[in-house]
């Protein structure tokens, strides 16, 4: 057993640092709401303000959650999309496409709620010259 737990000592420690695990890292449920809605701080009001109600109104259903496994995989999803949103909102260049994999794993209902967000955001982001 001894040489066991020296071989995953090594196997450990001589493995490179993953920066994708190492920012993977969660929050508590009311430190996480804060900072994400500290983050909305940065968007155009209109998306900022289509955040923070989503925001809150996810966080309202999960609070009853008891599962440890919805209550990961809910704090997980927030600390993913904490992560991706952009430092800079004017930049076009920081906003990432959706992953065709997770796309292929949403439900029918997922894909109505997004179908319903894409339309609600068509009127923020039409550009202002009419192209």
């Amino acid at each position: 057993m001894y040489s066991t737990l020296v071989r995953l000592a090594e196997s450990v420690t001589t493995r490179p640092l993953n920066l994708r695990q190492a920012s993977v890292t969660l929050y508590p449920p009311t430190p996480l709401y804060r900072r994400l809605l500290r983050a909305h701080r940065r968007l155009p009001v209109e998306m900022r303000s289509l955040g923070d109600d989503y925001v809150k109104a996810e966080f309202r259903r999960h609070k009853e959650i008891t599962n440890p496994v919805h209550i990961m995989g809910f704090l997980t999803q927030w600390k993913m999309y904490l992560d991706e949103l952009p430092r800079d909102p004017s930049d076009s260049r920081s906003f990432k496409k959706l992953d065709p994999t997770v796309f292929e794993k949403m439900s029918a209902e997922q894909l109505g709620q997004l179908y319903e967000f894409m339309h609600a955001t068509k009127d923020i982001w039409k550009p202002a010259n009419g192209e």
